[in-house]
Order: C-alpha cells, then sequence, then structure tokens
C-alpha cells in the first residue's frame, strides 16, 4: 500500500487565528444526524487533525476517504447533516475544506444555526442562515466570514446535493452565561467553556498557548503549550485572557506527558485590564510591570501540581504565566470566583 498524503496546513483569514474552532471533535462537537454516511462517516468530517488519503486503500463501501462522504444520490433533494458544537459559541467564520475530494465534493454547501442550549433542536427549532449556497472546489478551502453577534449551539450543513466533504472547522469565541453560575463558587476562570482564550506569547514552536485552557488531561505532548529549546538569556512566557473578572484563589499547573521537558519552574504575574483598553501588542509591554500573583514555584515531570500561596491582588481579568526557562506545559487552570 502507498504511503499517506497529509493534507498542507493552509494559512487562512484572521478568524482562524483569532477564533477556536467550535466543530472540533476532541473538544466534543458531534454530528447528531446525517442523511447519509454511505462511503465516509460522520465523525471524520470533526477530526481536529490534517486529512489524509491513501491512493490504495479501500472498504466494503469503496474508496476509503478521511471526511463525510454521501452516495451518489439518485432522487431529488439534497443532503445534510445536525452538528453539535464543542460549545456555545459566537461565530466567526467557517472553513469548507474538501481536501482530497476532486471528483466527488459537493459543488455549493450551506450553513444554519440554531440555540438550543438544553438538548437538541427539533421540529420547532428556529434555525437562522449563517452562509448561503456557497460554490465549493475539489481539494481546497472554502473560507466565509461570518456576522453575527449572538450565541449559537448546533449547525445544520446543507451540500448540494450531495457528495464530500473532508473537514468542516467552524471559529468563534465560547460563550458562556455568567448569570447562570453561581458567584459563591471557584469556577476554572481560564476553561475555555467559560471564555479563556490566549493573548499573546513568546513562542508556540510545537503547540499554542489556548491548549493549556482545553478541558481534561492532555492526551499526548502534543497537547499542550510547548516552545523550542531557548538558546538565550530569559524565559518563555504566554498572556491569557480569563473568561471573566475574578478573584484567584488556586492555580493547577499540569505537566501531563512532558518528561525530559517540562520548564523547570514557572511564576505568574496579573492584572485588571478594563475591556477595550488594550490591544495584545500593548498588553505584552503592559504585562512586564505586572504585579506579582505567585512566585517562581519549581515543576516536575508529568504531574499535576497544585499551589494555594497566590497573592491578593484583588479583581484581575489577565495573567502572564511565565515558563522558566522554557518547555512544555500540559494545562493551566485558576480557580477563583467571579465579582462584577
Amino acid at each position: 500500500m502507498n504511503d499517506a498524503l497529509v493534507a498542507p496546513v493552509v494559512e487562512g483569514p484572521e478568524f482562524t487565528r483569532l477564533g477556536l474552532n467550535l466543530a472540533d471533535g476532541s473538544l466534543g462537537a458531534e454530528v447528531t444526524w446525517v442523511t447519509d454516511e454511505f462511503f465516509a462517516p460522520r465523525e471524520c468530517m470533526l477530526n481536529p487533525d490534517q486529512p489524509m488519503f491513501y491512493p490504495d486503500r479501500y472498504d466494503d463501501h469503496g474508496k476509503w476517504m478521511d471526511g463525510w462522504e454521501t452516495r451518489r444520490r439518485r432522487t431529488t433533494g439534497h443532503d445534510w447533516c445536525i452538528i453539535r458544537l464543542a460549545m456555545p459559541g459566537v461565530l466567526m467564520g467557517v472553513d469548507f475544506d474538501t481536501s482530497f475530494f476532486t471528483g466527488n465534493f459537493p459543488p455549493a454547501a450551506a450553513l444554519e444555526a440554531c440555540f438550543c442550549p438544553d438538548g437538541e433542536p427539533d421540529e420547532a427549532s428556529q434555525w437562522q442562515p449563517l452562509v448561503p449556497a456557497t460554490e465549493l472546489k475539489g481539494n481546497d478551502h472554502c473560507f466565509c466570514a461570518i456576522e453575527s453577534g449572538q450565541p449559537w449551539t448546533h449547525l445544520r450543513l446543507h451540500i448540494y446535493p450531495d457528495g464530500g466533504l473532508a473537514r468542516l472547522r467552524v471559529y468563534g469565541k465560547p460563550f458562556c452565561d455568567w448569570n447562570t453560575l453561581s458567584g459563591s463558587e471557584s469556577l476554572n476562570l481560564l476553561a475555555l467553556e467559560h471564555g479563556g482564550d490566549q493573548v499573546a506569547w513568546s513562542d508556540a514552536h510545537y503547540g499554542e498557548p489556548r491548549k493549556l485552557l482545553r478541558p481534561g488531561r492532555g492526551i499526548n505532548m502534543g497537547d499542550g503549550w510547548e516552545t523550542r529549546r531557548r538558546r538565550e538569556p530569559g524565559n518563555d512566557w504566554c498572556i491569557l485572557a480569563l473568561g471573566h473578572k475574578g478573584i484567584a484563589e488556586r492555580l493547577e499547573v499540569d505537566t501531563a506527558h512532558f518528561k525530559g521537558n517540562f520548564p523547570g519552574a514557572c511564576s505568574v504575574q496579573a492584572a485588571c485590564v478594563e475591556e477595550g483598553a488594550a490591544t495584545a501588542q500593548s498588553l505584552i509591554t503592559q504585562s512586564m510591570f505586572w504585579h506579582t500573583l505567585m512566585d517562581a514555584q519549581p515543576l516536575t515531570a508529568d504531574s499535576i501540581h497544585q499551589f494555594t500561596a497566590l497573592k491578593d491582588l484583588g479583581a484581575i481579568t489577565h495573567i502572564r504565566f511565565n515558563i522558566i526557562p522554557d518547555g512544555g506545559v500540559s494545562r493551566v487552570r485558576l480557580f477563583g470566583k467571579p465579582v462584577s
């Protein structure tokens, strides 16, 4: 069998860098219903890895394809599916990826959305158009911006009339309704599902800092933030935004799977930044002078570290997480109480 071909990473519009892929199956996104999946199963379409192609691979249904692919339609109508996003979010744009689908891609696709936070859509659900029927090409990326200021939980993807899509990536900002959360409970203020996000970083050669905020423990060494080996003085750092202003009570740093490349130590600085008062670039400069939330503490390999001796800085909105001097960390969680 010939070696597998891997689709190249394509640089997309700004929304692909600013937003989180809320249709990421590894975060919990799921295709809950399809009209058909004869040639390739639904779950492949939400795989966060790059699509692959094996020239000589076939199965009982025909050519093996890495994506969602329906049979050739011989009746009127078209194929479609429903996707539950990994978490509610305000959407910024979509990538219809047809990598390796050359003679079997849909001529067009469209996208609708609804907000059903308490369950699955039914016949009474109100679907709103996000992307009208848009022409697709084979072995290509079709990037479409989405202008919608409200959160969504589910998508309805239409392909006209049939065919295959390698990946569906839907970028946006996670939405958290803080009114539904108790202000007396200690919450992970950095969690993706609570609106935490990356802002800036010194280096992300092996993985971006946003991975620090994902739920659960890392599945391997690639599921975390890791910098290249530092060959100059100083240390690496990243700036993270809390999902909501809060009082920090406890910090958790997890070096899962990082054994020969974990940082020797870490420290944390923090500040309360007024909304809209700074850009990412200005925060980099400002963060050098932020007050210390936690002095440098030693880290060990492949372990969960709990730190409770945090300094009282009052309400904060951002932290600067310093690793000394470099290396990789799987998860960072900052527990505390949200404040208005």
